[in-house]
C-alpha cells in the first residue's frame, strides 16, 4: 500500500446490510471476531462512521503487493480501552491495522495515529446478540 487509503479504481465488495445493526448511531449488539468468537465491543460503545478506506484484505494471495478492499461503514472507538479485546499490529505509515487479540485475526479495522481514533470495519466482524 502506498500511504494512500481512498478508494480510488477499487472494487468496493462490502455488503450494505448494517441497517439493523445500528441504534441511535451506535452498535446494536456485541462485536465479535468472526473466527474465535472473542468479544471486541459490547453494545452501545462504537460510533457508526462512514468514510472510504483501503483496507488489506484478511487473507493474501502470496504476492508483494497486499490486496485491499475499500471499505465505507465503521464503529468508531474514540478510547482504545472501550475495547474488550482487540490487538494493533506494527505501525505502517499513521496507521496500526486492528486484529483480534485471541486469535490474530485480521485486519479487522485500523488505528489513526494521528488522531488515535480506531476504525472497525463491519464487515469484518459479527454481530451477535
Amino acid at each position: 500500500m502506498d500511504g494512500n487509503n481512498e478508494c480510488s479504481n477499487k472494487t468496493e465488495t462490502e455488503p450494505k446490510h448494517f441497517e439493523k445493526e445500528i441504534e441511535d448511531g451506535m452498535n446494536r449488539r456485541t462485536i465479535k471476531c468472526k473466527y474465535c468468537q472473542s468479544v471486541i465491543l459490547t453494545p452501545g460503545s462504537g460510533d457508526y462512521f462512514e468514510r472510504d478506506f483501503q483496507l488489506p484484505l484478511m487473507k493474501q494471495k502470496k504476492e508483494a503487493c497486499p490486496e485491499t478492499e475499500c471499505v465505507s461503514s465503521f464503529w468508531v472507538v474514540k478510547d482504545m480501552f472501550t475495547f474488550q479485546n482487540v490487538g494493533f499490529s506494527n505501525t505502517v505509515g499513521t496507521t496500526k491495522y486492528l486484529t483480534c487479540a485471541d486469535c490474530e485475526a485480521g485486519p479487522i479495522g485500523y488505528h489513526d495515529l494521528n488522531t488515535r481514533i480506531s476504525y472497525v470495519a463491519l464487515n469484518r466482524v459479527s454481530h451477535t446478540n
